[in-house]
């Protein structure tokens, strides 16, 4: 494995413990303001909507070279959002800091993508960016630990007053910072990848979108919904969870379970499948099981129980759909283009970030239940345009292993 990959592995790690320190304690922290709790995904949504902004606009400034100077940059701008949003006292405030986080944060997560993509061969990219995922998501899981542990520990309390939620994403921000130069320091060493000669302006990779391939298109309209569907269900089990009695440190506990299941099944299961070469296949196969378990799941008298068990395999599943559906996007796209069309892949993974909680908060407050269902309904009609790209590229010997470039 190259240097390359490792530091941003590495950096993905850190990050993903750092940036969900406060997660939590969101719930709460809505409570205790009197919000309503529609405005949790409000919140969410306008952080997504950050997501969808700044993704292609940080993607193609990359893509132009200094990929550090710009992860750095945005990281600075989230340190910012997240301090705002813990301090502003003021739900309007709020939404407007949260917006400037998921823009601010969507330069990191854009750019590590594509820089793991340009230092990597494509027999090997699928396990590498199973790797990246895979230590994000163990990552967040050990920061909603720890977010959900120094908020009731008596020790930090006393220490950094973290039972005052406001001041666990001052600490937050704080370390973020310190993330943002160590991120800039090392990214700046590999970033040596040879560039267009004459760069193109943003404005000009922006509307390049519009020559993309049609079944790229349908792929990611698939993924806005296979996403929706999938934030709905990450969101408001936690929602869910503190509706009936679960507080931070129990969420925190669950989601921490969570990651080191997805952490298994990307260090595994994933290479493992991989050797099969079937990466369209058990994508499609992905979605109808993770329909079926949603379904179920959230209808079992067991409810603790049944998160525990049943709901874990649907964890696995999603955490391989990741690097395989990242893998079939890149074959789309050009060298020295990468962060062009990843941005534009985050954008429509983050559209359904968007749409989900908003949608969500709205039917999560007129029935519970149904929030899950919707979600199953979105992964089936994620399927659907999956079987019609599978209709449309027929003519291919192996939709598995399609090769576009």
């Amino acid at each position: 494995m190259k240097r390359a990959v490792i530091v941003v592995i590495s950096l993905n790690f850190m990050q993903g413990i750092i940036h969900n320190l406060g997660h939590p304690v969101t719930p709460r922290l809505v409570t205790n303001m009197g919000i309503p709790d529609y405005m949790f995904g409000l919140f969410f949504a306008l952080m997504s909507l950050g997501l969808v902004l700044g993704s292609p606009l940080w993607g193609t400034l990359g893509d132009r070279g200094k990929k550090a100077n710009y992860m750095a940059l945005g990281l600075l701008v989230y340190s910012i959002g997240q301090f705002g949003f813990g301090f502003a006292n003021n739900m309007y405030l709020m939404s407007f800091f949260r917006f400037l986080s998921g823009f601010g944060v969507s330069a990191s997560i854009t750019l590590m993508v594509s820089h793991i993509i340009e230092h990597t061969v494509p027999e090997k990219r699928s396990l590498y960016l199973a790797w990246h995922a895979a230590v994000f998501v163990a990552g967040s899981s050990i920061g909603y630990f720890i977010g959900g542990f120094i908020y009731e520990s008596p020790f930090f309390n006393n220490l950094l007053q973290t039972n005052q939620i406001e001041n666990i994403f001052l600490i937050q921000a704080i370390i973020n910072v310190f993330h943002a130069g160590l991120m800039y320091t090392l990214i700046t060493l590999d970033d040596n990848v040879e560039h267009e000669t004459r760069h193109k302006t943003a404005i000009e990779h922006i509307t390049n979108i519009k020559y993309l391939d049609k079944n790229l298109i349908i792929f990611l309209i698939s993924l806005t919904l296979i996403s929706l569907g999938a934030i709905n269900v990450s969101k408001y089990i936690e929602v869910y969870m503190n509706h009936i009695g679960y507080g931070p440190q129990a969420i925190g506990t669950f989601v921490f379970v969570t990651g080191m299941v997805s952490l298994f099944a990307n260090a595994v299961i994933t290479p493992l499948l991989a050797l099969l070469k079937r990466d369209f296949t058990l994508m499609i196969l992905i979605q109808l099981l993770s329909a079926i378990i949603i379904f179920i799941v959230f209808r079992m008298d067991a409810f603790i129980i049944a998160i525990y068990s049943l709901f874990m395999g649907y964890v696995v599943l999603k955490a391989v759909y990741t690097p395989l559906e990242q893998h079939f996007i890149s074959l789309f796209a050009k060298p020295g283009e990468y962060g062009q069309v990843m941005g534009v892949r985050q954008s429509f993974f983050s559209i359904g970030m968007v749409l989900g909680p908003l949608l969500g908060g709205f039917i999560y407050n007129y029935r519970k239940m149904w929030v899950f269902d919707f979600s199953a309904i979105m992964f089936l009609l994620g399927l659907a345009l999956l079987l019609i790209i599978g209709r449309n590229m027929k003519h291919n010997r192996n939709l598995d292993t399609v090769q576009t470039q």
